[in-house]
């Protein structure tokens, strides 16, 4: 995903402007180290269920506030600093676009994606 190009889709929508106050994106990469005790990450191996990521934007979009949401999760075998997920949340005012950017990350995090470190 290009979280630009995201973003620049989003404002072509003619509702952009009376329903959006600001937009978050999240770009989570693979960390070097674990939070398991700090131990060296060689690579990253990432399961996805882009359904259950479907299911959980859809319910983002639906929280006050919120304009739209796009998510991807990459799948595959990945090394530290590489990209591994986007978020992006668009709505009107930080005090509801900063929860759902969270809560959507950490919903896909644990019910969307399987993931195992393998160490260096």
């Amino acid at each position: 995903m290009d979280s630009q190009a995201v973003i620049n889709d989003l404002k072509k929508d003619p509702a952009f402007a009376q329903n959006v106050g600001m937009i978050l994106v999240h770009n989570g990469v693979v960390r070097q180290w674990s939070r398991k005790g700090k131990s060296e990450v060689a690579r990253l191996e990432v399961k996805v269920d882009g359904e259950k990521i479907n299911g959980i934007v859809k319910a983002a979009e639906n929280r006050p506030g919120i304009f739209r949401v796009a998510a991807e999760a990459r799948e595959g075998t990945f090394s530290p600093g590489e990209d591994l997920m986007y978020v992006v949340v668009a709505g009107d005012i930080r005090e509801n676009v900063f929860p759902v950017l969270e809560d959507t990350v950490n919903r896909i995090k644990k019910e969307a994606l399987s993931k195992k470190e393998i160490a260096g």
